[in-house]
């Protein structure tokens, strides 16, 4: 039965984040482009300008809403997490230093879709039956699009519930314990296969902690993220600084191998990478993977910022993907390939390949800060999920739920502690590529209320 179910998921898995997949989310990124004039490029400046600037100003939200800045740490809680990690280490390991290229080219489209996702979210958003602000793909699908359309918004809610229980909790749980666990054998505190007792405990305090968080509501939620994500980026951007700086002389052919191996990654990995649409396909995955451009996750947090402004609280969205993809996976990569340690490439690899760029430039002490940096990066992952599977399940039957499912999202984190989850991770991973699909469609259909928003928006600001 179980092989049964791992190879249908397997089939279908390689669809969703296969051709036709990146084909989708690519063109989407790329209509919304042309459309908003590269928006993402031309406005840089000022949507940083925006974003740090509202970030850094200290005010309070209404009820049943966050901050801009605490709605941004929210979503940022979601999508930084062990992504940044692991999957750039499988990126390269698979794709060769050139899927880091494509991980920027997927970056700079998905600056844009994420931007239309955010707008259309707080554009389309309502208040529910606690007077919460609510919104998301399926908020904005309900309430952009003709009712012959509205069975999208169901099926996103469906996949979001699905989704979350996996890749937003049980996984991130497991990589706490193995980030723990590994530090704790790596100085001789407990034995290597003596682990059982104290991932339990691990999972136990754990749940206690998420659902104390989840049903302490929004506003609890954003003051838990707006303190973590800050703390998490900085810790794992120094340190990653740190690595580039003492291997500087490296720099310079690092970059020149990840320009190199994006068309010939052949001639960068010594054959064992051969194909330049397996680099671009891992870069491109892993990116979208990481940064959720297409997957409309990221926006449920923002429809909850106290805001006025679609375009305003939209420009959020270039910001997240920049300091996820561009800032935060350029780090872990540069740290795995300036650091000297091997690759093996053609071979799978994850968040142990980025620690051993760590450990090889720093020493094995170094591994306390990468085990409380994993922690923070998957703790905030699940809080982020929460939120995002609550909405969905909300969506579906009403807030009456939410409480309930929020109680079961929390108990799965002692799921995730002890238990091996290997199918777990892929089939969650299938239901998240899944999730992008009435996602892009609804982007796509709407892509017209973005220009007009984004028309309006910086005519108001003109005549300013």
């Amino acid at each position: 039965m179980l092989s049964t179910i791992e190879s249908v998921n397997n089939v279908v898995n390689n669809f969703i984040w296969g051709v036709p997949a990146m084909i989708c989310i690519i063109g989407v990124g790329l209509l919304l482009s042309f459309r908003t004039r590269f928006l993402q490029i031309c406005k840089f400046p000022y949507a940083m300008k925006v974003t740090i600037g509202r970030m850094l100003r200290k005010r309070d939200a209404s009820d049943g809403a966050l901050t801009p800045f605490q709605a941004v740490c929210t979503a940022l809680a979601a999508t930084v997490g062990t992504g940044n990690i692991a999957g750039v280490a499988g990126a390269i390991a698979i794709g060769g230093p050139g899927a880091v290229f494509w991980m920027w080219i997927s970056a700079i489209l998905g600056m844009c879709t994420k931007f239309s996702e955010v707008t259309l979210a707080v554009h389309f958003r309502e208040k529910n039956e606690d007077g919460d602000l609510v919104g998301g793909p399926m908020y904005y699908i309900k309430n952009g699009l003709k009712k012959n359309w509205h069975w999208l918004a169901y099926l996103f809610a469906a996949f979001g519930v699905l989704t979350v229980f996996g890749t937003g909790n049980a996984t991130q749980v497991n990589t706490i314990t193995t980030a723990i666990d590994s530090a704790l054998i790596n100085y001789g505190v407990i034995e290597a296969g003596n682990s059982g007792t104290l991932n339990l405990i691990i999972g136990i305090i754990l749940a206690a902690l998420i659902a104390l968080i989840l049903l302490g509501g929004i506003k609890r939620i954003g003051r838990v993220t707006e303190k973590l994500v800050p703390f998490m980026a900085v810790i794992y951007i120094l340190l990653a600084l740190g690595v580039i700086l003492l291997n500087i002389k490296n720099v310079p052919g690092v970059f020149a191998s990840i320009f190199e191996g994006a068309f010939s990654p052949a001639s960068v990995t010594g054959g064992a990478v051969g194909s330049f649409f397996m680099s671009m396909k891992k870069g491109v995955s892993r990116g979208i993977f990481s940064n959720e451009a297409g997957l409309g996750t990221g926006s449920i947090a923002h429809a909850c910022a106290d805001t006025q402004k679609p375009v305003k609280q939209g420009f959020f969205g270039i910001f997240e993907v920049f300091v996820d993809t561009i800032v935060i996976c350029t780090m872990t990569a540069l740290v795995i390939l300036c650091s000297g340690v091997s690759v093996g490439y053609g071979e799978a690899a994850g968040a142990e390949l980025t620690i051993s760029g760590f450990t090889s430039t720093y020493g094995n002490w170094v591994s306390i800060f990468t085990a409380v940096a994993m922690c923070c990066f998957a703790f905030s992952t699940i809080l982020g999920w929460g939120l995002y599977g609550t909405r969905c399940i909300e969506f579906l039957f009403g807030s009456k739920v939410n409480k309930p499912f929020m109680v079961l999202y929390s108990m799965v984190a002692i799921v995730g502690a002890t238990m091996d989850l290997g199918l777990m991770w892929s089939i969650a991973e299938t239901f998240n590529g899944l999730m992008a699909i009435p996602n892009l469609i609804a982007v796509f259909l709407l892509s017209g209320v973005v220009v007009k928003l984004v028309k309006e928006y910086f005519e108001n600001e003109g005549k300013k």
